[in-house]
């Protein structure tokens, strides 16, 4: 069995875990163990994400932190964590400059100021971005370049972190399965930092990455640590629905909208936003929770178009804007039999992103002495929805700070790790990778866990869906035992 000693461990490697890393090491820790259970850099949210990156850099026009505050807790519905949500604003210019340093190639005028744009919720341009396609994979690049210059950050892909490792009450390491080897791997660290992002994945219909299951969420409470704002799951209003879409992200229509004024239509071809409140005749501004709301009640109310969504249209934009905005992606598009100068997409909410999280302050510390949350694993900042634009700079914002507390609480402590702490994890690590028969195969349970929430626990929810869902998830939870655990036939160890 492999044992790992460290100063600080960090879960999961997407852009708040590699930020945090590179903070870290930037704070004098001289071991740094960066660990995800996919690739690490290549996993995660971050790298997913198409659009903007919110920050008050005022490239634009006069603007001010405050003011992203205001629009940010705005945005939230009064029920944000003030000071949290403070501190991500506070700091998302320098770290948005910090970025630039590093070359990520944010987009850029003619005169030379960084582009920004206003964003739904936003009451000024204030959203930078490298392009409408492709500023979450840049962001990742840049720290991925980053992070491979520093010694002090050992990488580690693969590592899927099954326990933290409690002694007397702190956090002394973590139990975890290397999915090649198939074998168990015990880590002694100083502190730890949870970075494994939300958990969007356990709804059917989703634009998170194969590893945002609330794993995150799962190793701190089981640690002692607290979550809030749990409620509280942002659904993308337009996830991509019909026709067929091949190799492209369901989630690509939002800047293409905002950027030539997409007109949401329901089945009859009417635009309703208007019905709802939501005025756009200077622009495309309508907050997502809005337009959930305004889509899910349109199609309740048999308004909808023929797969359950509303339509999407750019019918009315000429043919050249649309050639000038979306580029090669006109080809990919017609590969999937989509020309938008004659045709609306159909379009529909989707699970996207998770408010709540592990309770911190603002240094991101929770109430276990040594862990730390980072990014979207971190809850509160963003009250009951969060503001578009706001996801990436929470990243960067909260991985610095969470690396930079961390550091300081592990500078000078001696190692609290005991290895009979970690017997129990590391059985239950051996147990499993010997495989087991059962009544119902790991996928088919995940399979109806994800419809159950979609139906259930979706974006309307009532007190009959709910105890629907409770009493079913309790049953599920009692069959566990009896869930077939298999390897892959060839590769020892992969569950």
């Amino acid at each position: 069995m492999t044992h790992i000693e460290t100063e600080i461990l960090i879960v999961g490697a997407g852009g708040a875990g590699m930020y945090a890393a590179l903070s870290a090491a930037r704070a004098g820790a001289e071991r740094v163990l960066l660990a995800d259970k996919s690739l690490v850099g290549r996993g995660g949210a971050t790298i997913m994400a198409q659009m903007t990156v919110a920050a008050a850099l005022a490239e634009e026009c006069p603007d001010d932190w405050t003011a992203h505050l205001d629009d940010t807790l705005a945005a939230g519905r009064g029920l944000c964590d003030e000071p949290l949500a403070a501190a991500l604003c506070e700091d998302a210019p320098a770290r948005i400059r910090e970025m630039e340093e590093w070359r990520v190639g944010w987009a850029r005028r003619a005169d030379g100021h960084i582009a920004q744009v206003t964003a739904p919720g936003h009451s000024r341009p204030r959203c930078c971005y490298v392009d409408f396609l492709n500023t979450g994979p840049a962001v990742a690049a840049t720290l991925r370049r980053q992070i491979g210059r520093v010694e002090a950050i050992r990488r580690v892909s693969n590592l899927i972190i099954t326990d933290l490792v409690t002694v007397d009450g702190e956090v002394a390491g973590a139990v975890a399965l290397d999915a090649v080897a198939g074998e168990p791997v015990t880590i002694a660290t100083k502190a730890a930092i949870i970075a494994t992002g939300g958990l969007t994945r356990i709804y059917a219909r989703n634009s998170a990455s194969a590893n945002m299951g609330g794993d995150g969420y799962a190793l701190a409470l089981a640690a002692g640590a607290e979550l809030v704002d749990m409620e509280f799951v942002q659904f993308f209003p337009i996830g991509h629905l019909a026709p067929r879409l091949v190799g492209m992200d369901p989630i690509m229509w939002d800047p293409f909208r905002y950027k030539l004024g997409g007109r949401l239509l329901d089945g009859n071809g009417r635009e309703f936003l208007s019905d709802y409140g939501s005025d756009e005749a200077s622009g495309y501004t309508t907050p997502r929770d809005i337009a959930t709301y305004a889509i899910t009640r349109e199609v309740s109310a048999g308004r909808g178009s023929p797969h359950g969504g509303v339509y999407l249209s750019f019918t009315h934009v000429p043919t050249t804007a649309l050639e000038a905005a979306f580029g090669p992606v006109i080809e990919r598009l017609a590969k999937n039999g989509i020309d938008l100068t004659h045709m609306p997409v159909e379009v529909a909410p989707i699970a996207h992103y998770q408010m709540g999280g592990i309770v911190v302050d603002q240094r991101m510390a929770s109430r276990v002495p040594g862990l730390f949350a980072a990014g979207e694993a971190a809850g509160g900042a963003n009250g009951a929805n969060r503001l578009s634009g706001n996801a990436i700079p929470e990243a960067l914002v909260f991985g610095e700070r969470a690396g930079r507390f961390a550091a300081a609480y592990a500078a000078g402590r001696s190692p609290a790790w005991v290895p009979r702490a970690a017997v129990s994890a590391v059985e239950q690590i051996r147990d499993l990778v010997e495989g087991r028969e059962g009544d119902a195969s790991a996928a088919s349970v995940l399979e109806e866990l994800r419809e159950l929430m979609w139906r259930d626990v979706g974006p309307f929810r009532d007190a009959a869906g709910l105890e629907r869902a409770l009493a079913r998830l309790a049953e599920m939870r009692r069959a566990l035992d009896r869930v077939a655990v298999a390897l892959e036939p060839g590769a020892r160890g992969l569950l």
